[in-house]
């Protein structure tokens, strides 16, 4: 005789019941942050909270957050701090040249690890180079509490949070579980990506985060013979959809080779060529992140304030 939970039938029926039941809590909680303290979302001395996110992986998401953070930092002189929050994929180490682990303080804190002028976290520091991260959800949730409050940011005017990609449930709970300025949607031209950068933006959307704008990446290829561009993912695919979507187009990231041998070696394009046309258009990025955020706390400190 078959018991509850081996019976297709039944399994079938418990797991319907299971998703209904979650996805009512994730609404309700969602839709009416109860519980939710602004003050408590913070993290202490970190003025901005920036997510770089993206629909889906493999359009460059890290590499923007990276170069983006740097550029900040160096070119805009503010103290940045960068959180690698993919704990399945973190690849911060890697791009930033982080060697060695995180000490802590006498407070218990762990201390970022620095280079680039950039504050970085990342689990890829915690654990060994090709050591898989086999862990469910509660657990990533943990180690993302970790990662933002557990360390020692000291003050920053900048955190530039490297998100997972997708709209699942870590995507949600940093949402939810900080205070974010705003998210940065990265995209190709490619109609496949722009569908589900859509879908980011619409995730944001919904846990009231604004969106800072879209940022297309690999634009064009640069030939490195003749110089001519070719757009092998489309063109002006992510700034149609800027428009369509009532979003800034922050700007457009051409694909040349040092980015991808930069990211493989540990040194951003900003550092190794910082004329270089891809360079100044991280520049100008970053340029456009502080002119958004300005206006968003300016914005926020016309609100009118209503005591009762």
């Amino acid at each position: 005789m078959k018991t509850y939970l081996t019976d297709p039938f039944h399994q079938l029926k418990y797991m319907k019941r299971l998703c209904r039941s979650f996805t009512l809590y994730r609404d309700y909680s969602v839709q009416s942050g109860k519980g939710m303290n602004m003050q408590s979302l913070k993290i202490k001395g970190v003025q901005d909270i920036i997510a770089v996110a993206s629909g889906k992986g493999g359009v460059g998401k890290s590499t923007t957050a990276v170069n983006l953070a740097v550029s900040l930092a160096n070119k805009c002189r503010l103290s940045v701090g960068l959180l690698d929050a993919d704990v399945y994929g973190p690849s911060i180490p890697t791009m930033m040249k982080l060697h060695g682990k995180p000490e802590v303080s006498a407070v218990n804190k762990m201390i970022p690890i620095q280079n680039y002028g950039v504050k970085c976290m990342s689990m890829g520091s915690l654990v060994e180079k090709e050591a898989p991260i086999v862990w469910r959800g509660p657990m990533v949730m943990k180690a993302l509490e970790q990662l933002t409050r557990g360390v020692d940011w000291g003050n920053l005017d900048v955190l530039v949070v490297d998100m997972p990609p997708g709209t699942g449930d870590a995507q949600i709970s940093i949402s939810q579980r900080l205070q974010l300025s705003g998210a940065l949607i990265v995209s190709t031209p490619q109609d496949v990506a722009l569908m589900d950068a859509r879908r980011g933006v619409n995730m944001f959307t919904k846990v009231a985060v604004p969106i800072l704008g879209i940022i297309e990446n690999m634009s064009y290829f640069k030939c490195l013979h003749c110089g001519e561009p070719s757009f092998i993912f489309g063109k002006g695919g992510a700034r149609k959809t800027a428009e369509e979507m009532g979003l800034r187009f922050v700007g457009e990231i051409p694909l040349v080779e040092e980015v991808r041998s930069g990211s493989d070696d540990g040194v951003p394009i900003v550092v190794s060529n910082p004329d270089s046309v891809v360079a100044k258009s991280y520049d100008d990025l970053a340029q456009n992140i502080v002119s958004i955020l300005e206006d968003l706390a300016k914005q926020q400190d016309l609100q009118p304030e209503i005591s009762l």
